[in-house]
């Protein structure tokens, strides 16, 4: 007598067919189908905690150029700036898609970085003025501002993280392949530090010191 086969023709088209399956979607994980999009989602997720930080950074600003001008400081031209810069910085918004136009992002760092500049100019005004060091609403929206401006460098640095990482996988083999072939994959564009961007628009209370010598 002949033994039964252990598997009967449909049976084993059914196997190969899996087997088939479960090769070709490993090769095509191994290519890239899944990083490639998974490193873009990371980064653009994040581009949104960068936007939420700077817009709390901007939300400070109205507030504290009110009580600028309610002490009486003569410097208008200064507070002037500061308020152009932020409408500037404000009236340019990005989307997700922009993040690889390397013209749309530079407009977008450039007049953010003006606003930075601006807020510095004013920074070294009052100092000049020891009566604001007074003031409790403008101490505390001063060290406020610190944070908010402490914010958007963690931001700024995690998206660029991101960005590098995503730049890097849609570069590198084989992932290079589902990103140029499948993707049809950009470089994310990402913030490149400009001279003074680092240092936080804050007054040193420590220094500063009226004509009655308060605060020695």
């Amino acid at each position: 007598m002949f033994s039964q086969p252990m598997f009967s023709q449909p049976m084993f088209s059914r196997v190969t067919r899996l087997a088939t399956i479960a090769i070709g979607s490993l090769a095509l994980a191994s290519c890239g189908i899944n990083s490639v999009p998974t490193a873009e989602e990371a980064a653009k997720a994040q581009w949104a905690n960068v936007e939420n930080a700077l817009q709390r950074r901007s939300d400070l600003i109205p507030n504290l150029v009110s009580v600028v001008q309610a002490a009486a400081i003569s410097e208008g031209d200064i507070l002037t700036q500061v308020t152009e810069a932020r409408a500037s910085a404000t009236s340019i918004n990005i989307t997700t898609d922009d993040l690889s136009n390397p013209e749309e992002f530079r407009r977008f760092q450039e007049s953010q970085n003006q606003l930075t500049q601006a807020m510095g100019q004013l920074r070294t005004v009052v100092e000049a003025y020891p009566q604001l060091a007074s003031q409790p609403r403008f101490a505390d929206l001063m060290v406020a501002l610190d944070e908010a401006n402490n914010l958007v460098g963690t931001e700024r640095g995690r998206y660029n993280d991101l960005a590098r990482a995503y730049n890097t996988e849609i570069r590198t083999f084989p992932s290079t392949i589902a990103a140029n072939v499948i993707y049809g994959s950009e470089p994310l564009e990402y913030f490149e530090a400009a001279e003074g961007a680092s240092e936080n628009p804050e007054v040193d209370f420590g220094n500063i010191t009226g004509e009655d010598g308060a605060g020695e």
